[in-house]
């Protein structure tokens, strides 16, 4: 059932004809969107949107074009140039534009590469931030990227280049051996080359790893697994894009933290997943 949103009372910005606003819509479940982004949904002449963003969320502009501009992997899809050039067109022609992007814009989403376009071209933005799915995703999974009984640092990285290969630029032995939690953007493609990367830096197979796909909305499945089995475990559920993959001990804790689960009725499969034989409130010797 569609509902209409009040928006509070606040000074909210107005999106005048002519500019851009880059808007994150967060990860897939549309509660996620930001009151920014909800205001300026209401305002636009045009939303160009991309492949993650849920249908539920454009109903939020019945007033709006609607644009289709998604890039999903292996599939056909808009050239990054071309989207970028016609927000500056439309723009130009005085339209009140959003770009909304699944998401945040700023996390390998292109943000800035439109952004960069836009301002180029002399086409004034707004930037929106968005939940990004490395963080919401998990957490919807019941997995926190940081806990102080697992990790001090946390690395995001994109699974995929410019080319669709397995980025080169990246030291993956670096980042096998500094960070105790990795968050993987886009990886299923190349999940096997990543886990074999993190093996011969010295990641055990024992490591508990984790795959989200399809975030926060009704589809989400999620997978959780070991360094030494993601690659057969992702074949034999059939898991598909799009999809997060964490690395690290902070998986072990769905076991206690599956929210969704629990509210379906499931127990805690264990109530202290990382055995530190202590409350969760108290403090380490």
């Amino acid at each position: 059932m569609t509902q209409t949103v009040n928006l509070p009372a606040f000074d909210w910005p107005t999106l005048q004809p002519g500019w851009v606003w880059l808007c994150g819509a967060g990860p897939g479940d549309p509660g996620l969107l930001t009151l920014h982004a909800l205001n300026a949904l209401r305002q636009a002449d045009v939303v160009i949107y991309d492949a993650l963003v849920q249908e539920a969320i454009l109903d939020w502009a019945p007033q709006a074009e609607h644009i289709y501009a998604g890039k999903r992997g292996g599939k056909p899809s808009a050239v990054q140039r071309d989207i970028s050039l016609r927000l500056v067109d439309l723009a130009r022609a005085g339209k009140r534009v959003l770009r909304l992007k699944g998401g945040d814009p700023f996390v390998f989403g292109r943000g800035g590469e439109e952004a960069q376009t836009l301002v180029q071209h002399g086409i004034p933005v707004r930037i929106i931030p968005g939940i990004s799915a490395g963080i919401g995703g998990l957490a919807y999974a019941g997995i926190p990227v940081t806990h102080r009984d697992v990790n001090q640092s946390v690395t995001f990285v994109t699974g995929h280049d410019q080319s669709g290969n397995t980025p080169s630029a990246l030291d993956w032995a670096s980042i096998a051996k500094g960070s105790q939690v990795i968050v993987i953007y886009m990886g299923m493609k190349h999940v096997a080359q990543i886990a074999a990367h993190m093996r011969a830096a010295g990641r055990p197979a024992s490591e508990p790893c984790a795959v989200v796909t399809n975030a926060t909305t009704p589809d989400q499945q999620v997978l959780e697994t070991t360094l030494g089995t993601i690659v057969d475990d992702i074949a034999a559920g059939n898991f598909e894009p799009p999809a997060i993959i964490c690395i690290g001990r902070s998986v072990l804790m769905r076991q206690v933290l599956d929210w969704q689960g629990m509210a379906q009725g499931e127990a805690p499969r264990n109530l202290d997943p990382l055995g530190r034989g202590l409350p969760a409130e108290a403090e380490s010797a």
